[in-house]
């Protein structure tokens, strides 16, 4: 029988404390640490094992997971919290959270440097994929690494893809899905505003809209909660403010014009700027019903 990998996972937010529940339902040894010391205690109830510092967790580790919301804070980790250092010589670090795929691509040299491995693994799915172990995995590492972690990634996501072997790969395919993700609810959105905007009942809308050619799975998923909104939040709309802006920044890279990401992002930024940025991301639908105020009766 295998010895299954001793886990340290560090980010312990909506998604990452899932994932690390999830790990541990599947008899993974996982130590865990987050700066809320509440995401912790979680952990600790699930039958994990908290700890005091990302140091003292990725400590004699096999693999150290990163779920963080940004990029600063997955390096503030590794390099700043002595995480990188504290892992065990030859073990591997596998961050998962959406990042620019120039700096993943620098922060695995500086790990490969150190003795370790480096798996580029972004996901996909929210909170209900992290909950199920069905989150979809783009991962990117040398083909031997990849396999030897396989069944870890599988644990957390069943749709695992090896993109490629360069880190920085899978966070470009992230990213790429990312733009998909918020063009596609930024236009359900102004579909459904623009229906309101014509006297139609929204519902009545979204389902003709649902069964027709025009129908999406964000439309769908999010549309409901642009209808009535129920307060829970799956994803927020600081995160695509973050991701879509990732997006620009990689357009700008490879000089490609991506103008519906800009777009898309304007209506999230818009919504911030509306105090919503902490809300499910499916209230941007408030910035198009502001310009869809019924016109004045004179």
């Amino acid at each position: 029988m295998t010895t299954k990998q001793s886990i340290a996972f560090i980010g312990l937010g909506a998604m990452g404390s899932a994932m690390a529940a999830t790990l541990v339902k599947h008899q993974y040894r996982v130590t865990g640490f987050d700066l809320d010391p509440k995401a912790v205690a979680r952990l600790a109830a699930a039958g994990g094992h908290p700890a005091e510092s990302a140091a003292a967790a990725a400590a004699s580790a096999d693999v150290l997971i990163i779920m963080t919301v940004t990029f600063d804070q997955a390096e503030h980790v590794l390099l700043s919290a002595g995480a990188l250092d504290a892992l065990r010589p030859g073990g591997t670090v596998i961050v998962m959270a959406t990042c620019a795929p120039a700096r993943i691509a620098s922060l695995a040299a500086r790990v490969d440097a150190s003795g370790r491995g480096f798996i580029d693994a972004p996901v996909s799915g929210g909170i209900v994929g992290a909950e199920s172990g069905t989150l979809s995995i783009m991962a990117a590492a040398p083909q031997a690494l990849f396999d030897s972690h396989a069944d870890v990634l599988r644990t957390m996501g069943s749709a695992l893809v090896h993109v490629g072997e360069v880190p920085g790969q899978g966070a470009a395919m992230k990213i790429v899905n990312q733009l998909l993700c918020g063009v596609h609810i930024a236009v359900a959105a102004e579909g459904l505003a623009f229906a309101e905007r014509q006297g139609i009942d929204p519902a009545v809308a979204l389902g003709i809209l649902s069964d027709s050619a025009a129908s999406s799975w964000m439309l769908k998923n999010r549309g409901p909660r642009m209808i009535v909104d129920q307060g829970s939040v799956a994803s927020a709309v600081d995160i695509f403010v973050k991701d879509l802006g990732l997006v620009l920044d990689a357009g700008r890279t490879a000089k490609m014009g991506l103008p519906l990401a800009a777009l898309a992002h304007q209506a999230f930024l818009d919504a911030s700027g509306m105090g919503l940025g902490a809300r499910d991301d499916s209230q941007v639908i408030a910035t198009y019903r502001g310009r869809a105020l019924p016109p004045s009766k004179t």
